[in-house]
């Protein structure tokens, strides 16, 4: 108990996190007398009643065992019952990957997690997946071996629950069934579906009493009852539908009414707000940055070149021979160089499975389909759930990884911290371990650590759209010169009255909307824009004052000069802290618009700053003694910046002039 406390006060980031935990688990306030009395039987009872003034509790209340004793008469009794409890099941769907290759050991560290979340008001459901090639090709010759399996595995598991759980787990291996398509009453594309859930209570009656409900991919026909295989995705993605109440069987004597009031009914009943899957090769890896793995994902925005880059991948590998991809492989256990193949191989596939990986072409091929396979997985759950829900895709280690605080992280980190489980880190604030927006020499292993950094869980979230005015995809953002004509924020591509609300609801200031306009008419260099303008960043190009008369506004040299200017980083005050807005927003900035580096400054009370400070690559606080300087702290993310570069960067710093409507010019 001690180290499940430590697990959770080490993974809390500050209250705005723990307040936003409790809104979402809010405890239920059963009454307690209204539980055991049916409306028709209650009673109320005031201090008149006790004659004397005082509170006498419940004592002139039916005692319980009368009013539980059977009633015996002619009428009907009324059956409605006060609801003592309003709020969902809060549930996760676990997918656990090759258990058959994970020992008991790290087996019982994930139980003992598991029984954490249930603690912390997380319930989980697990769904065993044999998913190495030998055990897929027994399925299909030898059904009844693979069967016995899958079912050896699930025991495995639930032992494993059971020796850190009170409450237990339990095999199911009648849940799933195999129906006909046509049965299927919903026609969106990814709802439907031929495997289901054959009855919902045989997954929530175990959930409600505690106990972990263990899924074996099994499924019986409709028309035989026989038992066939079914693969771990349909699995998972049935339980999806039916705990997200989007599959309802109709009979011919349910009305359209008494149908949609038992969706909203199942809807109310549960909610799915964790897709994990506890995968050997960890999370979905980044391509395109030296080996590591994506620590969140932005479906919305980033799903499909994630995709398409680990395709391309996959069909560089099919020009390789089996021993050049070893060979690289190999090779780059010592020597590092840009090459995208080998980054993956050293970087993401060597750490989880180098020995299995570098035999043979086809097992790396199978590496990236796996990870494909997630990704497709985790994309289609999240589209039927609420966009509250999220996922979280980790290595069944550091999900076993609880309650050891002997030793300081061995995980990626910044500077040395102590040890935090992801799962229930990420439980508990609804994000990742380690921000996305922070730069990758951040994430360094700690000083004491003896082995090297395992990779990164991967966060995914369906997130939110992002705007890019002009779009960098297309055309780079570059110095207005008299060729091309400045961004304007009165583009009818921008909603003005939205981005005004939005910024002066995140700064709670009033903004000169006339006065800003007029400020950077002719040096807006562009807008991301998140969501439906929860959050946004407005960027310039800005002339230093230094800058000499010779240089003209226009020419070459005068560009050259321009220094790219964070002037407004927004977020919606309901959206910060939650949701990530802010992370996306900043990532999008330094990666797709100004990938070679942003300078802004802030207050030098200004409470973001530990949040500035993580992010930028150098900081300066420019003295307060010098003319125009009040108070402020300089950032930038630009590599090497020194000499006649620093010195632009400070003087746009002093120089630019704030735009609010209260005239307060140090509250920027």
């Amino acid at each position: 108990m001690k180290n499940f406390f430590l697990d959770v006060l080490s993974s809390t980031s500050g209250k705005r996190e723990a307040k936003a935990y409790l809104s979402r688990f809010k405890p239920s306030k059963p009454r307690s007398n209204d539980r055991l009395i049916p409306k028709h039987k209650k009673i109320r009872i005031t201090d008149k009643d006790s004659g004397n003034g005082v509170n006498l509790g419940g004592l002139f209340l039916p005692a319980r065992a009368v009013d539980e004793s059977p009633t015996f008469g002619q009428d009907t009794a009324p059956k409605t019952f006060v609801d003592i409890s309003s709020e969902p099941l809060h549930v996760a769907l676990v997918g656990l990957k090759s258990p058959q290759l994970i020992d008991d050991q790290t087996l019982q560290g994930i139980g003992l997690t598991l029984s954490q979340l249930a603690k912390l008001g997380l319930s989980c459901i697990v769904v065993v997946d044999l998913q190495d090639e030998q055990t897929q090709k027994s399925s299909l010759e030898q059904p009844l071996l693979w069967r016995a399996n899958a079912i050896e595995q699930a025991d495995r598991i639930v032992y494993a629950i059971e020796r850190q759980s009170g409450q237990g787990a339990r095999r199911l291996d009648n849940v799933i069934g195999i129906l006909p398509m046509e049965d299927d009453i919903t026609p969106t594309v990814k709802v439907r579906g031929d495997v289901r859930v054959l009855n919902r209570n045989l997954l929530l009656a175990p959930l409600r009493r505690g106990v972990v409900p263990v899924v074996v991919p099994v499924g019986y026909t409709s028309v035989d009852q026989k038992a066939v295989a079914v693969s771990a995705k349909d699995v998972m993605l049935a339980l999806t539908r039916e705990l997200a109440g989007i599959i309802r069987r109709s009979t011919t004597e349910e009305e359209p009414t008494q149908l949609m009031q038992s969706i909203r009914t199942a809807q109310r009943e549960v909610s799915l707000d964790r897709i994990i899957i506890l995968d050997r090769l960890g999370g979905i890896p980044s391509i395109s940055s030296m080996k590591e793995s994506h620590i969140f994902i932005n479906l919305e925005q980033e799903y499909e070149g994630i995709r398409d880059e680990l395709l391309r991948l996959k069909d560089n590998l099919k020009t390789m021979t089996q021993e050049e991809v070893a060979h690289k492989g190999i090779r780059l256990s010592t020597s590092r160089t840009s090459n995208t193949l080998s980054n993956f191989v050293e970087g993401e596939i060597a750490p989880a499975a180098m020995q299995a990986l570098t035999n043979c072409l086809p097992s790396i091929d199978l590496v990236i389909d796996s990870h494909l396979s997630s990704l497709r997985l985790v994309r289609d759950a999240l589209a039927i759930l609420p966009p509250s829900s999220s996922a979280l895709l980790i290595t069944p280690q550091e999900a076993a990884n609880s309650g050891d605080h002997s030793s300081l992280s061995k995980m990626p980190g910044v500077g040395t911290r102590p040890f935090r489980n992801p799962l229930i880190h990420n439980l508990l604030t609804d994000k990742p371990t380690f921000s996305s927006s922070l730069p990758r020499t951040r994430l360094t292993p700690s000083t004491s650590s003896t082995l090297n950094p395992s990779t990164p869980a991967t966060f995914i979230k369906r997130g939110m759209s992002l705007t890019f005015l002009p779009d960098p995809r297309i055309m780079a953002w570059r110095p207005p010169t008299p060729s091309i004509l400045p961004l304007q924020l009165s583009d009818p591509r921008i909603d003005l009255a939205r981005l005004v609300h939005l910024i002066e609801d995140s700064f709670g200031r009033t903004l000169d909307v006339q006065r800003y306009m007029a400020r950077i008419s002719q040096n807006l260099a562009g807008i991301i824009i998140a969501g439906s303008y929860e959050g946004a960043a407005i960027l310039t190009w800005e002339a230093p004052p230094n800058v000499p008369s010779s240089v003209l506004p226009g020419t070459p040299a005068y560009a050259a000069r321009m220094v790219p200017y964070l002037d407004k980083f927004a977020v919606l005050k309901r959206s910060q802290g939650a949701g990530g807005v802010a992370d996306i927003v900043f990532s999008a900035m330094v990666r797709d618009c100004f990938p070679k580096g942003v300078v802004w400054r802030s207050r030098r009370d200004n409470p973001v700053n530990k949040w500035y400070f993580e992010r930028a690559k150098g900081t300066w606080k420019i003295p307060v003694k010098e003319q125009g300087a009040q108070g402020w702290t300089m950032f930038w993310t630009t590599e090497g910046v020194d000499g006649e570069r620093f010195d632009d960067y400070a003087g746009v710093c002093r120089s630019v002039e704030t735009s609010w409507a209260d005239g307060k010019k140090i509250l920027d």
